[in-house]
């Protein structure tokens, strides 16, 4: 049996939102893979000391070291990391999660290099991460997209009425849910029925700031703070337009399965988001905070009927080709 140990923020904190190694770890589990984790500590120095604690420790117990690897502080972590990984001769694999990875090859080019020039592999979920990583010169990039189980998610055909929007994210200045408000208001004007549900945990103060926004301009918006999956998706049900406003992106979850429940995306042009929805096609993209863009691709999903439901249907039938059962054999190669 495999044993793998995988360094992630793995969190049960009210201020964040389930992370990728939470989702993967379990996939790769119930294949029979034995997995270790670090960290769920929510202090940043101590979970960087256990993830090192752990490295240590199951060095030779373990074949291989999984590493989710973002564009913010935790970059840092994947650099400890990894470190340790090569000074152990232990191998070392990093995901590549962080929508603005690409400039961090540019201003950190040397710790860039002793991250990801000695991995075994580094696993790219979007094709725009591998892109942006082959042309700095990284060999050894293999583009596995995250995954999900569609089984879990009933695709159903939503009421287009009036638009009843939901936003899923972390409140957090990185995925702008300010543009979510500003987009709601001015939809009012043309749908003064609209509805607004924004689901997630305040991150780094920006509810403060949405709450205060909503306030000031006498709307009523739906928090619900944060969710588990099936309360989300439960949730759903009831809304019939997605908004991702994010301003930095690589392959969102949260889009993904959106795109598997039937709700029409809206989605900012950044980062990875052009490799998963084709504009038109599979979904709407527009540029980074942009209030009118955004409020008329909104208008023409609830105006072009046909467009949509075709468009809504391609959504659907991508999203199944990223269903664990495809994905996982590329996994399995990896690990072998």
């Amino acid at each position: 049996m495999k044993k793998i140990l995988y360094i992630g923020n793995k969190l049960n904190k009210t201020n964040s939102n389930v992370s990728y190694i939470s989702i993967l770890g379990d996939l790769l589990a119930k294949e029979g893979i034995t997995v270790f984790y670090a960290s769920s500590y929510n202090n940043k120095i101590m979970r960087l000391l256990h993830m090192i604690y752990k490295v240590v420790f199951y060095s030779r117990k373990v074949e291989k070291v999984l590493i989710d690897t973002y564009s913010t502080q935790n970059y840092y972590y994947a650099f400890i990391v990894s470190q340790i990984c090569r000074l152990l001769k232990l191998d070392y694999i990093p995901i590549l999660h962080g929508g603005n990875l690409p400039s961090r090859l540019t201003s950190h080019p040397k710790m860039s290099q002793k991250i990801f020039k000695n991995a075994v592999y580094n696993i790219a979920p979007s094709t725009y991460l591998k892109n942006a990583f082959e042309q700095h010169g990284f060999k050894r990039v293999i583009h596995i997209p995250n995954t999900l189980e569609i089984k879990e998610y009933n695709f159903s055909i939503k009421e287009f009425d009036m638009p009843r929007l939901l936003w899923v994210r972390s409140f957090s200045k990185l995925y702008n849910p300010q543009l979510a408000i500003k987009v709601f208001k001015s939809l009012k004007d043309k749908y003064p029925n609209a509805k607004l549900c924004m689901v997630g945990p305040d991150s780094d103060g920006t509810f403060g700031t949405v709450k205060d926004m909503v306030k000031e301009e006498n709307l009523e918006v739906r928090f619900t703070g944060k969710l588990k999956k099936k309360e989300w998706i439960e949730l759903s049900k009831d809304y019939n337009i997605f908004l991702n406003t994010t301003n930095f992106d690589n392959m969102p979850l949260s889009v993904i399965e959106a795109m598997a429940l039937g709700l029409a995306v809206v989605s900012t042009n950044v980062g990875g988001m052009p490799y998963l929805i084709e504009n038109n096609h599979e979904g709407y993209l527009v540029k980074p905070n942009d209030v009118t863009q955004m409020v008329n691709a909104i208008i023409t999903v609830m105006n072009a009927e046909e467009t949509r439901k075709v468009m809504i249907k391609n959504a659907r039938d991508k999203v199944e080709q990223l269903d664990w059962n495809h994905v996982k054999k590329k996994w399995f190669d990896i690990l072998k």
